[in-house]
């Protein structure tokens, strides 16, 4: 009893407070047309804690380490796949950036896409291809961009690498890739096109991708906190590190140490924003969706990593 009075209290003294950091946060960007990153960082470990303490805790039995040594071993086409992302697409990310106009951008995305399907058709090489596979996939893309586009208004929180992470982990790292390219390039038809969407559909696929392949090897568990995690180090390592470059060569072609520097720092409070929210829908979401998906691959016998 005394410890729900206690989260009761904590749980309203922490929505009380989400409230008034919301109010200031909407007054500060009317008036100034500025929006703080810190102010946004403290808004979501607000809500966070809000919705911790008046949330019951979901007990999933899904998740249980079965793998053996043999599950572990990455096929074939895995290691294709890391070629493709390690010297494919960057190759034709250069060659656009260096070689095509601003305006070829579309190019260069649906080159990059096409490098995406290629080993993920080779997985259906030993097998007939089902349509609910390909289903499954695609309600994961739908729900990546549709999630993106309902938080439009609040800068950098965004659940789309939490799709993403959820799709490479339990569908392996080709899917995990081409969930996170398909869902950067069909967003930007809301966000806008540019010269930063094949940037952004690189970082996406490949936190899918190596989320895929360390979920595989047992690195990553299909729970909570490991979710959490990885989720807030990949999205300010991984997509970070990425935008933030392609964002400087869009400006500056022959950049110095101490321009990637300062691009760097300067970017860091956008993505501390952006990697709590990512760790913040993997809390809420990650097992419930982990756990749905877990059981239509279970009864239909789907994509086995």
């Amino acid at each position: 009893m005394a410890n729900k009075i206690l989260k009761f209290v904590f749980g309203g003294l922490f929505g009380v407070l989400f409230v008034i950091a919301c109010v200031w946060q909407l007054n500060l960007y009317y008036n100034q047309g500025i929006s703080s990153s810190v102010l946004q960082m403290a808004t979501i470990v607000l809500l966070f804690g809000c919705l911790a303490c008046f949330l019951p805790a979901g007990k999933f039995n899904l998740y249980k380490d079965g793998q053996t040594d043999k599950d572990k071993h990455l096929p074939k086409r895995t290691l294709l796949t890391i070629l493709i992302v390690l010297i494919a697409v960057p190759v034709t990310m250069f060659v656009g950036m260096t070689y095509l106009e601003d305006n070829m951008h579309y190019l260069v995305s649906l080159l990059i896409i096409a490098e995406t399907i290629l080993p993920f058709c080779i997985s259906f090489e030993s097998k007939k291809p089902q349509a609910r596979e390909l289903v499954v996939i695609s309600e994961l893309c739908a729900i990546a961009v549709v999630s993106r586009t309902a938080f439009y208004y609040l800068p950098q929180f965004k659940p789309v690498i939490a799709v993403v992470i959820i799709a490479g982990v339990c569908l392996g790292a080709e899917s995990g890739f081409l969930v996170g390219v398909v869902s950067g390039f069909v967003s930007n038809f809301f966000f806008g096109q540019g010269p930063w969407t094949p940037w952004q559909m690189f970082a996406f696929g490949a936190i899918g991708f190596v989320s895929g392949v360390l979920a595989r090897k047992g690195l990553i568990k299909k729970r909570r906190l490991s979710l959490c995690i990885f989720g807030a180090l990949s999205t300010f390592v991984i997509f970070g590190g990425i935008t933030n470059y392609g964002s400087l060569l869009m400006w500056q072609p022959n950049p110095t140490k101490e321009m990637i520097i300062y691009t760097y720092i300067m970017g860091a409070p956008f993505d501390g924003v952006h990697a709590l929210s990512t760790a913040f829908f993997l809390w809420f979401a990650g097992e419930p969706v982990i756990e749905k998906i877990e059981r239509v691959k279970n009864k239909y016998g789907l994509i086995r990593r």
